[in-house]
């Protein structure tokens, strides 16, 4: 989880991440920033994200080549549980991408590794607030983004639009208004 004993370190490493000169159109992806914060987080041991990101060898080599090149931040190393729905919560991300970076793609097989963890969708992802994880979804996913409307937390909307599509409802209220549930979808994010 965030410690703030490690959001300093994570800032300088992600200061010396956006300090590397990026190649091609990697330099204005809006993109870069953020991706600096996941690796940044990943790299202190923030989030559940193993360490390429769920990405695998050669996608990760080509994000620190590509955005961030000279950088080698060392990982902190673990695995993730691969969860069966991976594909379906990755397609769904990428049915309703903005289509204005290439990056979007990485960050969808980002956000869907992160689905597998135990918290918050943000604090799997290692950002430092749900605010950041906010801002990726408006500018990777913004049809999702329109569509929590209710600001539902990040991963029960997700897997709650995932289920919709499949003809899944889990919710045993008619409206989630009215469901005993609704703390747990709507709260404040702790």
């Amino acid at each position: 989880m965030n410690g703030p004993d490690r959001l300093p370190w994570r800032t300088l490493l992600g200061d010396a991440l956006l300090a590397a000169p990026a190649r091609g159109a990697a330099a204005a992806d809006l993109n870069r920033p953020l991706l600096a914060a996941l690796v940044a987080g990943q790299a202190a041991g923030d989030g559940c994200l193993p360490a390429d990101l769920g990405l695998g060898e050669a996608v990760w080599c080509h994000l620190l080549a590509t955005y961030f090149p000279g950088q080698q931040p060392q990982p902190y190393q673990r695995t993730v549980e691969r969860i069966p729905e991976w594909p379906d919560l990755q397609r769904l991300l990428l049915a309703n991408r903005a289509a204005t970076s290439a990056s979007e793609l990485i960050v969808a097989s980002i956000v869907a590794t992160a689905c597998a963890g135990r918290d918050h969708l943000w604090q799997d992802l290692g950002l430092s607030s749900r605010d950041q994880l906010s801002e990726l979804m408006w500018r990777n996913f913004p049809g999702l983004a329109r569509a929590n409307s209710g600001d539902m937390k990040w991963k029960k909307f997700l897997y709650r639009q995932f289920c919709a599509e499949e003809g899944i409802y889990v919710c045993p209220a008619p409206s989630c208004g009215v469901c005993k549930d609704y703390a747990k979808c709507f709260g404040p994010e702790n």
